[in-house]
């Protein structure tokens, strides 16, 4: 009887759960979501002092310099968007690196090509400059307040997670071949395991010149000079002058209208035209009809996709190189709608699509059955679930809302830890992302920024804020993005329940990192009946299955229009943490 009344009980408890596996974090003060739970507190702590959204956000992304070396920190770039409820105005800080001015399409056609490892990958990291800059002009607390936590986290110690051990096992020979590394991450030869303790107090020097100095504490004195001469030791390029003369810049976000949702992206140049040109494609769609996930809805998302990825790879340049990007046509109502009407519902586009402004642009589409690849076990789990770039969102009690996602590129950018007493951080690998051809809109020029991945998104309705999202994954971003959104704003699922859906992402399209090639193919959670996948190789889509639980790694905070309550959700992935109250 005892084991029957166990049973029963059970499976109450099991009925009893929510509908989703993390829980929707609630809060009616302010929250932070983060993707390390140390950088959640980091946040919070800045809230608990009375700082606002910009603070918290802030304190979190220096925080993710110490626990988060494979994604993000101040030798990579960040990306920011910021709601001022006393304005109502949104803004975009572009915390995007530019070129050395010694990094020309000559040097690099001398030496083979771009590099994506070593000293000559790096562009000069751009978000100390962004993150300073939103801190100064819309936070209230001092650098040394918003410091604090990494300081305290590079000097004291943290633990390293098997999130993180994983990344150092994967990423061991790349990581070798750059001694200044070893002594850091590796003990005994091997990465270093979940539990071991890191202490880096050059690192946490670093941030307290920077805590003292502002701007002129990283691009400027010993942290500078100490960066400039680990470079040049290995063959680099980057001089004084690169750091001193860099500016984060402030510009206009990017906006669309989606069936009565105001849906803001990071500017130029990035790829946030793509979740933002395939919404609106999208909107001339019921997609709400054919059903979430269905072999229709994934065909319709996909087909938009490729066709804004598209766009992106002919378009997409740094504004203060490429004159008259024609980005107001791109999110246009008419240009979606001329898009639109190349999508055949019972074809799949052939690989990549044509972009819209070429004469005689039309897809070439599958001719015939296309195909399924089952795969098991570590080859079905994706890498971009555990690395690739870093997101923050964070809320106040004002409601004033801040998101940024920050990266060094690739897993610890270019493999190269700065050492020294002013070092003490991962370089990027960001310049591998421009072209070597000097006419593409994205071609390497001294002092241009590369077009980026990094697109975090804002979203008001009826002018009042609603929610702060996004997500690390490379070129998939936007469509972990695209797909959460549409979970919320088409199906009507709360936040934790629209980042644990099945998740698919296109391939076809062609690849941020030098040297770009297009890609193929449709990666489709194993979650996701085998009878759509089937019908999505019907009609020529070249199926390949993935394990993981969530919608890419996003994450986000939403303003409940009816209650005001906040929010909060992280996707089953990597260390991703919510704190509200």
């Amino acid at each position: 009887m005892k084991a029957a009344a166990f049973v029963i009980l059970g499976v109450a408890l099991l009925e009893a759960q929510t509908s989703t596996w993390r829980p929707v974090y609630l809060g009616k003060d302010s929250m932070v979501a983060t993707a390390h739970y140390a950088t959640a507190m980091a946040g919070y702590r800045m809230l608990a002092q009375g700082g606002n959204a910009v603070d918290a956000a802030v304190a979190a992304c220096f925080a993710s310099t110490v626990v988060e070396p494979s994604r993000s920190g101040i030798g990579g770039d960040a990306f920011i968007l910021i709601y001022r409820a006393k304005t109502r105005e949104v803004l975009f800080i572009n915390g995007g690196g530019w070129a050395p001015r010694r990094a020309t399409v000559e040097f690099f056609q001398k030496r083979g090509g771009l590099e994506s490892d070593g000293p000559l990958s790096p562009v000069v990291p751009g978000a100390p400059a962004a993150l300073l800059l939103a801190l100064e002009k819309y936070g209230k607390l001092s650098r040394e307040q918003v410091l604090a936590p990494a300081i305290e986290l590079a000097e004291r110690g943290f633990a390293v997670s098997e999130n993180l051990h994983n990344v150092l096992r994967r990423n061991t020979k790349r990581l070798r071949a750059f001694p200044s590394s070893l002594p850091v991450w590796f003990r005994g030869g091997e990465p270093l395991g979940m539990g071991d303790v890191v202490v880096r107090r050059n690192l946490g020097q670093t941030l307290r010149r920077i805590a003292s100095g502002g701007r002129d504490g990283f691009y400027r004195g010993p942290v500078a000079a100490n960066l400039v001469a680990f470079l040049a030791r290995h063959g680099g390029i980057l001089d004084a002058s690169d750091l001193a003369d860099f500016q984060a810049e402030e510009a206009a976000p990017l906006h669309i209208r989606y069936r009565g949702y105001d849906v803001y992206g990071v500017g130029l140049p990035t790829q946030s035209p793509v979740m933002l040109e395939a919404l609106k494609i999208l909107e001339g769609f019921d997609l709400k009809t054919m059903g979430h996930n269905s072999a229709d809805y994934i065909h319709h998302v996909v087909e938009a996709l490729k066709l804004a990825f598209a766009d992106r790879e002919v378009h997409i340049g740094d504004p203060r190189f490429v004159k008259n990007i024609p980005i107001g046509m791109l999110l246009s109502d008419g240009y979606a709608a001329r898009r639109r009407r190349l999508i055949r519902t019972d074809r799949a586009i052939d690989g990549t699509a044509p972009p819209g402004t070429q004469a005689g642009g039309a897809p070439l589409y599958a001719r015939g059955r296309g195909s399924i690849v089952e795969l098991k076990g570590a080859a079905a789990f994706p890498g971009w679930i555990e690395s690739f770039t870093t997101h923050i969102d964070a809320v106040d009690k004002e409601r004033n809302m801040a998101t940024i996602t920050s990266s060094v590129a690739s897993d610890f950018g270019g493999a190269m830890y700065v050492d020294g007493e002013a070092g003490g951080y991962f370089l990027n690998d960001v310049l591998a992302r421009f072209h070597l051809d000097a006419a593409h809109p994205n071609g390497i020029a001294p002092r241009k920024r590369p077009r980026q991945t990094l697109n975090p998104v804002l979203v008001l309705k009826d002018g009042r804020p609603l929610m702060v999202f996004g997500s690390p994954g490379g070129d998939t971003q936007g469509q972990s993005q695209l797909q959460f959104f549409l979970n919320y704003a088409e199906f009507g699922m709360n936040v934790q329940q629209a980042l644990e859906q099945p998740y698919f992402a296109t391939n076809a399209y062609h690849l941020s990192f030098h040297p770009h090639p297009p890609g193929k193919g449709l990666s489709v959670s194993q979650r996701i009946p085998s009878e759509v996948r089937d019908e999505l190789a019907r009609r020529g889509h070249l199926v390949r299955t993935h394990s993981a639980m969530g919608v890419g790694s996003v994450k986000a905070i939403l303003v409940d229009p009816r209650s005001k309550v906040m929010m909060g959700g992280a996707a089953p992935a990597t260390d991703a943490y919510v704190i509200g109250w």
